[in-house]
């Protein structure tokens, strides 16, 4: 048998005629109704529709083989939430309880780095170094520098190859020296050419080569140098607190860059010794090394995110000796005045020259 009540429209409690006032009346609240007025409000209720609340839940794709073999997923050990990183991530951080974790199953299989040069500088010290070098760049947009706020800061253990390696040289320089005199009818100008033959022995300790393609080779180099003379033997216990990744390029793929490094300094370091010429440009170089050796080690870097008119900004710290360094944003306003100020003060000085030389 159905069963059915008319339910108040204020306050659902079960209506009940009043004989005496011939109306519908709620014994809770005491509103009372026409019974016509219930009586449209309760066919509305019958009337009214079921809730559909079906949803499609296609939602995603598949991961590809080459997706799947990249991902890897962790369970926090304090809270048993799920961490994802990627194949590289040595070192991270629960996004659920902020406890760090050290990826260990990341060196199984993997050369575990010989060296580590431990932080030396804390994230508070970044973030001053930041904002020292915002201070007086004045094309710099003040809208930037006001209200531009940081992103993202971390301290990122960075895998390096260190190279070291002994080179003997042979380079030849072309050189010029430049001799003016005048008499009283002509101005002399005299170039004695040199060919100079340079030739010995250098050695080299710890060249490092950035071993992550997440890192920007530039932004890597523009931090060093380091001092390898706070380098300790690798422990996980110093990643704690840190994040981590461990290397992609292997060091035979670094081996290219560690060369054009160890080239380029030889040769500047025996360009140093010619002295006393107006040009100095290399002829001939010939750079043989030998007693080659490879070595693995994590370096500290800061790294900032900052994010100005829908472009990312990276900053980069050494967590070490705190050397900053990162791009900024250029003022075109500030730029165009700069420039035509720099042109009219050269017309200026030009126009001088010029009429001063009439008047000699």
């Amino acid at each position: 048998m159905a069963v059915h009540e008319y339910k108040c429209p204020c306050c659902s409690g079960a209506l009940a005629f009043d004989s005496t006032i011939q109306k519908l009346k709620c014994p809770f609240c005491d509103t009372e109704f026409d019974v016509e007025a219930v009586k449209g409000y309760d066919e509305d209720l019958k009337n009214a529709g079921t809730d559909n609340l079906d949803w499609n839940t296609d939602a995603g794709t598949k991961w590809t083989e080459d997706e799947e073999t990249g991902l890897r997923s962790y369970i926090c050990k304090s809270c048993g939430g799920e961490i994802v990183g990627d194949v590289n991530t040595a070192a991270t951080e629960c996004p659920f309880c902020g406890n760090h974790a050290i990826v260990m199953e990341q060196f199984k299989g993997d050369l575990k780095p010989d060296y580590v040069i431990p932080f030396k500088l804390d994230k508070e010290k970044a973030k001053e170094e930041y904002r020292k070098h915002l201070q007086g760049k004045f094309l710099l947009p003040k809208v930037f520098k006001d209200e531009n706020h940081i992103d993202e800061i971390k301290g990122i253990y960075v895998p390096f190859w260190l190279f070291d390696a002994d080179a003997d040289a042979d380079l030849r320089y072309r050189a010029t020296r430049t001799r003016m005199w005048s008499d009283s009818d002509y101005n002399y100008t005299e170039t004695s050419y040199f060919s100079i033959y340079r030739a010995g022995s250098i050695g080299f300790d710890h060249v490092p080569v950035d071993g992550s393609t997440r890192m920007p080779n530039d932004l890597m180099e523009s931090v060093e140098p380091y001092d390898f003379r706070d380098a300790v033997d690798f422990q996980t216990a110093y990643l704690s607190g840190y994040f981590a990744d461990k290397y992609d390029v292997d060091a035979e793929q670094s081996v290219t860059r560690a060369n054009e490094r160890v080239k380029e300094s030889t040769v500047d370091a025996f360009r140093d010794t010619v002295n006393g010429y107006a040009t100095v440009t290399p002829e001939y170089t010939s750079v043989r090394l030998h007693n080659g050796k490879t070595k693995y080690a994590f370096y500290p870097v800061w790294l900032l995110n900052t994010t100005y008119k829908d472009e990312k900004f990276i900053f980069a710290m050494n967590g070490q000796t705190g050397k900053f360094v990162g791009n900024l944003p250029t003022d075109k306003g500030k730029f165009w005045k700069v420039a035509a100020l720099i042109t009219a003060v050269s017309g200026a000085i030009i126009y001088a020259g010029m009429w001063l030389a009439q008047l000699l």
